[in-house]
């Protein structure tokens, strides 16, 4: 009788009648409300571990909210529409141990500067990292981005025989010199989750190839989505207004002094700058230096909600980044039909299908500004294919059913 209960569906509803011919010790009917039509998909239990992710989520501002943390809040939101239980594992940045965020469960780790320095890394950050996941209770688990965390999750997962699933975050998590983990622990922990999970997402086949060759492992490409602006279709030509946006963390792999270098060869053209300047030395120092430059406006880090704006305002986007992964910024600008001038290309697609100009120095890159501003023609062309591009490869219905399929595929097998 027990061993009957047990494997009765979430949300079907058990009604307790008289016996029937079938069931005449126990007299149970089975009403079937909200049954899923035949050939659906089942619902799953998803946990997704994004230590930064509070603010994405929350949509608040405070601590960090970066291309990671946006991509992961808007899979899980995404997953939760679609009536998968849905929990997200972040820091504690106040509030409550748990919330619900948009049918979102978010079950908060431990503050990131709880206990003492030198044991925080057993506990509580790993220890409180343990007891979310336990919370979560999920079917399966993901975590985008390199870190200690990946092999914690791969540690976890592969004790208890669940599913983890690894996303790259950036070119740097294929890099075999892992520049942006910068300790041993770091390194080490990465590694063991990146040959341990049970399935690895690539942003492009760049990605995938680089981790193939690198690290030994295969992984499947999927495209980054964004949500659509709701721009009805690619600008017309007067949107060359002379006006470039850059968005981005004030830091030095971004090299916002590339920016700098380009507005003051360019008097004409007016540069917004979005971005969260931090307290180091050469965060101070930029920001400094577009201080004495009339043409550059230092936004500082804007609201999620006003950056569309900043898009329909200007006539390109510009990166200026030694490296990335597929930035979100570039999904926003081509849903609004606005080209990329950048210095970092993602498989070669700016370049290949005429989505804007690549150039690896501020001369270059203003030589692109240039040619493109000065064409009105050309500029609609190529803001015609940017948005078309976006919605054949990057809408959030395109991309978030391939991720959907992939959770379900790992939990059936």
């Amino acid at each position: 009788m027990i061993k009957f209960l047990s494997a009765i569906p979430a949300g079907y509803e058990l009604i307790v009648g008289p016996p029937g011919p079938l069931l005449n010790l126990i007299g149970v009917t089975l009403m079937l409300n909200g049954l899923p039509n035949e050939g659906s998909e089942r619902m799953l239990s998803i946990c997704i571990a994004s230590h930064n992710g509070y603010g994405a989520i929350a949509g608040v501002s405070g601590g960090h909210v970066g291309g990671v943390e946006r991509q992961t809040s808007l899979l899980a939101r995404w997953l939760a529409a679609r009536g998968h239980q849905v929990s997200f594992l972040t820091w504690n940045e106040g509030g409550p141990d748990e919330e619900i965020i948009d049918g979102v469960r978010v079950i908060k780790i431990c503050r990131q500067n709880a206990g003492h320095p030198g044991l925080r890394f057993l506990h509580p950050k790993w220890s409180g990292l343990v007891k979310a996941i336990r919370k979560a209770d999920a079917d399966i688990y993901y975590q985008n981005g390199g870190g200690c965390e990946t092999g914690q999750m791969a540690i976890w997962c592969r004790l208890h025989g669940k599913p983890f699933v690894f996303s790259m975050a950036s070119d740097a998590d294929c890099n075999p010199d892992l520049p942006e983990l910068r300790t041993w622990r770091e390194r080490i922990f990465y590694k063991h989750g990146l040959r341990h999970a049970s399935r690895r997402v690539a942003q492009t086949e760049t990605q995938r190839q680089h981790l193939a060759d690198n690290f030994g492992t295969d992984s499947e490409v999927i495209p980054m989505p964004a949500p659509d602006s709701e721009v009805g279709g690619a600008p017309s030509p007067d949107r060359i207004t002379g006006r470039i946006v850059w968005i981005g963390r004030v830091c030095r792999v971004k090299r916002p002094d590339f920016l700098l270098d380009i507005a003051t060869a360019c008097p004409d053209l007016d540069f917004d700058v979005a971005g969260q300047v931090y307290d180091d030395e050469y965060s101070r120092s930029v920001a400094k230096r577009a201080s004495l430059i009339p043409n550059v406006r230092m936004l500082g880090a804007v609201p999620r909600e006003e950056i569309p704006e900043l898009y329909r305002s200007a006539s390109l986007l510009c990166c200026t980044s030694d490296y990335e992964g597929f930035p979100n910024t570039f999904l926003e600008a081509w849903s609004h039909g606005l080209p990329i001038v950048s210095t970092f290309d993602p498989d070669g697609l700016i370049g290949s299908r005429k989505l804007g100009r690549v150039g690896r120095n501020p001369a270059s890159l203003i030589s692109g500004m240039r040619e493109l501003l000065a064409d009105p023609a050309y500029y609609a062309e190529t803001s015609a294919r940017s948005r078309e591009y976006y919605l054949s490869h990057h809408s959030m219905e395109t991309v978030m059913p391939r991720f959907e399929r992939m959770f379900i595929d790992l939990v059936q097998k």
